[in-house]
């Protein structure tokens, strides 16, 4: 937990394909990160894991990733594009929220559900297509999303939150 919290030295980190699970907080406000490699070893990243990681302009998710924690890239404002591979079993709430250099959102067929909170105040998102195995889009997932012009929602949805696309 905590591992390099808060360290602006650190300008790239390689995880090494031994690792399975990165803790919680584990890079929290590692404003000089700017990549990171992710191995396909890595099946969990915790809460908060990334947040803040404000000079970061590249993350790719593997789809041995099954379980994203709450806040894990919250605030990160450099990158610009994201895949959520299908392999994502759960999704926790406020995951990518206030990254507002994001332009780019891919939600690979196979994700089940949006989180809460999970693209509020992205404001560069301009389109997003929901896939059809996702049933449900959580309260303020979009919340904020000023730049959405495009919206579609494949036939599948059976929930959508309040204020999901609120502003």
């Amino acid at each position: 937990k905590c591992l390099f919290m808060n360290n602006t030295t650190i300008k790239t980190v390689s995880i090494p394909s031994s690792v399975e699970t990165i803790g919680d907080s584990a890079f929290y406000g590692c404003t000089g990160i700017t990549e990171i490699t992710i191995p396909s070893s890595v099946k969990t990243i915790g809460g908060s894991a990334f947040g803040s990681c404000t000079s970061l302009t590249e993350i790719i998710i593997p789809s041995s990733v099954k379980t994203i924690g709450r806040s894990a890239f919250s605030r990160c404002t450099s990158f610009t594009e994201i895949t959520i591979p299908s392999s994502i079993e759960t999704i926790e709430d406020s995951v990518f929220y206030g990254c507002t250099g994001i332009t780019e959102v891919t939600i690979e067929e196979g994700v089940k559900s949006i989180g809460e909170n999970m693209f509020q105040k992205c404001t560069g998102i301009t389109e997003i297509t929901i896939p059809s195995t996702v049933e449900t889009i959580g309260e303020k997932a979009f919340e904020g999303c000023t730049g959405l012009k495009n919206v579609t929602i494949e036939e599948g949805v059976k929930s959508i939150g309040r204020s999901a696309f609120s502003g």
